[in-house]
């Protein structure tokens, strides 16, 4: 990738639109991009102005006339070369090096969003000399040209990819520097141990003290424990980055649908009376407290009455083994079936919630029987009862609820939100792990840290206690891109859209 030559690319979503923006970066921007501009004045950095969008004027073969004056009709076609044909009205802002996103010289031109406009304004910029923008090529410059390191680079892809709004504040933040000024002062204490060790080697001859064993175990204690916090927020940090996916199983007819509706505030899935009317997967992305949450409904788990029937329920199966969070819905009003506890058990150890539907048409369960309102009917439950239930399920929190009338739907968003965040939000305002690539990296540098402690155990001379720690300082310049390869650059920003 050259920094020498000038980029050119659309910075807006492919498609009609009300605005677009076509972006020049490069020490030939300003010039690439005047002859298509009639400018009223000079281009002056950090300076939107007005202008008419032109083709650039090219000198007619007519005007070379050798004698006193051309013909009449060759007149009239120097006045049309002459005049530029208008194309669109434009506004166009200069920013000028080192004042500017990639630090060099960058021109925006916004257009009306003709997609036919902007990719005429992208071939004028070809035709002057400029070249296409690979992608992220301009953030790519950024970091290159030390605008940003690599920790902000990525969050402006994830500012870009933000679904909701507590995902864009928390790239927001990364892109601020959260992370790295986390990372800063564990990297100088390293640094400083690291420097310490070296001190002692080259110096040995000139009497220069040495840290102690217990100096040295104690200093490599100080970078281990921030880096445990570190890592342990990416539990929480790899769900706010990419969601989650929510199962909602249950035996036929308990209202998993009616709660599926209820939860995304939306009549989405089909309900009636009737037992088994879900027959395949549906599907809905939520925001619960700003985590973007995929609720999958499922078909009523029983012993199928039909094909249609038996592969809903193969399908349910697959759901609830992929899903990270699953929601068991019970019918309140009635005691367990052997359904029930059959879901019960394949969740056991896994994430989960219990969710006891229909609590709207419970009467009384205190002394194990159920009643319906507005009936004098009264059931009689299964011996037990609610003890039972609560042996059933006294390894998972059990939520009541009433998906007609939404009793407890607050509580139930509370309860998958705290799943999700557990501890962690007190680690909000102060940068965690959110991508894969990071946590492997603080993880390497764990490891490496683990192995100088136990070379300061075994007495290892300082030499080799040294490439360990060396080890653990590699894996956290990496996350910051102070020592990142070319091809682990290449791999991250081509995930970019092209134009930023």
């Amino acid at each position: 990738m050259n920094l020498d030559d000038t980029i050119v690319a659309i910075a807006t979503p492919p498609g009609r639109g009300g605005i677009g923006v076509v972006r020049l970066a490069g020490p030939d921007a300003r010039a690439i991009a005047q002859p298509m501009l009639r400018l009223n004045r000079e281009l002056e950095p950090n300076r939107a102005q007005r202008c008419d969008l032109i083709e650039p004027r090219v000198p007619h073969p007519s005007s070379a006339w050798v004698g006193t004056s051309p013909p009449r009709a060759a007149q009239q076609s120097d006045a049309t070369v002459l005049t530029a044909a208008r194309i669109d009205e434009v506004v166009v802002t200069y920013f000028a090096k080192p004042h500017s996103y990639t630090t060099d010289d960058i021109v925006e031109i916004s257009a009306h969003g003709s997609p036919v406009v902007l990719r005429h304004i992208v071939e004028l910029a070809l035709a002057q000399g400029a070249r296409l923008a690979e992608p992220g090529e301009f953030t790519m410059r950024a970091f290159l040209n030390g605008r940003l390191d690599l920790t902000q680079a990525e969050a402006v892809r994830d500012l870009i990819d933000a679904q909701t709004l507590f995902q864009a504040k928390v790239a927001a933040q990364q892109l601020e520097g959260a992370l790295s000024n986390r990372l800063k002062p564990i990297k100088q204490k390293l640094v400083d141990l690291i420097a310490l060790l070296e001190a002692g080697i080259d110096f040995a001859e000139d009497d220069v003290s040495v840290a102690q064993d217990a100096t040295i175990r104690d200093r490599i204690a100080q970078v281990k424990a921030p880096l445990q916090q570190l890592a342990a927020t990416f539990t929480y940090g790899k769900i706010v980055h990419q969601g989650l996916t929510l199962a909602i199983v249950g035996r036929p007819n308990v209202g998993k649908s009616s709660l599926f509706n209820r939860l995304i505030e939306r009549e989405r899935a089909i309900v009636t009376a009737q037992p088994g009317t879900t027959r395949d997967l549906v599907s809905e992305t939520v925001a619960i407290g700003g985590i973007p949450v995929e609720l999958v409904d499922t078909a009523g788990i029983r012993r199928a009455l039909d094909e249609a029937e038996s592969i809903g329920i193969k399908k349910s199966m697959e759901a609830l083994a992929d899903a990270d969070l699953v929601l068991v819905v019970i019918d309140k009003t009635q005691p367990l079936s052997e359904e029930d506890r059959e879901l019960l058990s394949q969740v056991e150890g896994r994430p989960a919630i219990v969710v006891e539907n229909k609590s709207d048409l419970l009467g009384l369960c205190g002394d194990g029987r159920l009643a319906r309102p507005n009936s004098a009917h009264v059931e009689t439950a299964a011996p037990g009862c609610p003890a039972e239930r609560r042996s059933a399920t006294r390894t998972l929190p059990v939520i009541p609820t009433s998906a007609l009338t939404g009793e407890g739907i607050p509580a139930l968003r509370a309860a998958i939100l705290n799943h999700v965040a557990g501890d962690a939000t007190t680690q909000q305002e102060s940068g965690f792990l959110t991508s894969v690539r990071h946590q492997k990296l603080v993880t390497d540098a764990r490891t490496a840290l683990e192995a100088a402690t136990n070379a300061v155990a075994a007495r290892v001379p300082h030499e080799m206690l040294l490439l360990d720690l060396y080890g653990a300082l590699r894996p956290l310049d990496e996350i910051t891109g102070a020592t990142t390869s070319d091809d682990i650059l290449n791999l991250i920003f081509s995930t970019f859209c092209i134009g930023k």
